[in-house]
């Protein structure tokens, strides 16, 4: 009896560590599902849009839509999306925010959307800085541009209102960190010992200035509204918590997302001199 339990406790040990093991090498799988395959500007059918060329500082050539504002006044958008798809999946929401009046620069992360490299929150935080410095040669002043973050992107977004001056932040269905998800999914397993891509967006949140828009879903079953509520909680200076009760993860602007940021907007924002 009690070598058939050591030999039990055996295999479940060795278990257990082919789990870790797997969930070290394969991480980045469960955190980022991009589509690869490179998104046609001319399938959208949107007019005014141009493909860009965005370059990182690091040598890569990444894929950008960019759609001009209606006038100098308005602000431009640099939008980043979440884990997974790519920028053609976000077409219509590019779309939808240019006929409020405003630019956009849908931005694509290295490794999805048939861009070179290999995906990861440092590789990620390169292109957002790129895709803000292509911006800002068009021109644009750091009032007028704004940030959007969709899921994932979020804590790319907070990163990055941290390292350069921008004119507010939109966060939709922010996190409180990737570790939290993880743990979260892993109950079982050490996570913080285990993750590399760690997206500590509330480790990272106070430290920004601009003005910040939090949206979340009531029924968001991927991240927790308590966890938005959180980020939300920690942020300093202007700041508005907007809640869909009946949404989930991925239907904030069906259920009136857009419309909310533009509100934002034209309350907490305006360009200076």
């Amino acid at each position: 009896m009690k070598t058939a339990l050591i030999v039990a406790a055996l295999v479940a040990a060795g278990l257990y560590l082919i789990v870790l093991v797997m969930l070290v090498l394969l991480q980045r799988r469960f955190i980022f599902l991009p589509d690869r395959n490179r998104p046609e500007l001319i399938a959208t059918g949107m007019a005014g849009a141009r493909e860009l060329s965005v370059r990182t500082r690091d040598g890569l050539d990444l894929l950008a839509w960019f759609v001009p504002p209606a006038n100098d006044t308005q602000p431009v958008v640099l939008y980043l999306h979440g884990n997974a798809g790519h920028i053609g999946n976000r077409a219509v929401r590019m779309e939808a925010l240019n006929r409020f009046g405003w630019g956009v620069l849908l931005l694509e992360y290295r490794g999805f959307g048939g861009n070179p490299g290999v995906v990861g929150e440092d590789g990620l935080n390169t292109d957002a800085l790129a895709g803000y410095a292509a911006i800002r040669a068009m021109g644009v002043a750091a009032n007028r541009l704004l940030l959007w973050g969709e899921s994932l992107g979020t804590g790319v977004a907070v990163r990055l209102a941290t390292e350069v001056d921008v004119g507010a932040v939109m966060l939709e269905a922010p996190y409180t960190s990737i570790m939290a998800i993880g743990q979260k999914r892993f109950p079982f397993v050490p996570v913080s010992w285990l993750l590399r891509d760690r997206f500590d967006l509330i480790g990272r949140i106070a430290m920004m200035r601009a003005p910040v828009l939090v949206m979340a879903g009531g029924q968001d079953n991927i991240v927790p509204p308590a966890m938005s509520r959180a980020v939300f909680a920690g942020a300093r200076g202007k700041k508005v918590f907007w809640l869909a009760q009946d949404a989930g993860h991925n239907d904030l602007v069906a259920a009136g997302a857009l419309d909310a940021a533009r509100a934002f907007i034209a309350k907490y924002w305006a360009v200076t001199p």
